[in-house]
């Protein structure tokens, strides 16, 4: 049998899940680094998915807790969008990737982990990136350390 090494996931497994909104509440501790929060806009933030479907995964969330984009004013709409454009930008620069999914998922029925913060996912693409392992064996690989894709991506979005 192969094994597959993820030690990342012990502190997910194990960890007592917060009460309330992880993006609100991570969004008042004030340790970017920490929380993988890579850039703050006015109305908006640009965040890596602590759980990415690929390296390089970011989450555009407002800061205003809402579930859905019909709640959110014109303004705020206005800046994710620029955000996710940003978000494009860095990951063209850090990662050099082929293609992009980008999308919200509103309400448990589409697939929303967190269906009560509306939230834009940019996923970088490369070809050959999905493999027999999602389909088989439930598993997925990525290739670099969080804190290393932090890293690159931060410094993408501060030369924007």
């Amino acid at each position: 049998m192969t094994r597959l090494w993820s030690p990342w996931r012990m502190q997910y497994l194990t960890d007592e899940r917060p009460h309330g909104c992880v993006f609100c509440l991570t969004l008042a501790q004030n340790r970017d680094a920490e929380n993988l929060i890579a850039w703050r806009g006015e109305r908006a933030f640009i965040m890596l998915n602590r759980y990415p479907y690929n390296a390089g995964h970011l989450m555009v969330i407002p800061y205003e807790h809402v579930a859905t984009t019909e709640c959110l004013p014109p303004e705020t709409l206005t800046e994710m969008m620029l955000l996710v454009n940003r978000s494009l930008a860095a990951l063209r620069r850090a990662m050099s990737p082929e293609a992009f999914n980008i999308g919200a998922n509103l309400g448990h029925a589409a697939g929303a982990g967190i269906a009560d913060h509306v939230h834009i996912h940019v996923v970088p693409r490369w070809e050959g990136d999905t493999n027999f392992m999602p389909v088989l064996a439930d598993v997925r690989v990525v290739p670099e350390l969080l804190a290393d894709t932090y890293r690159k991506v931060r410094a993408a979005l501060e030369a924007e």
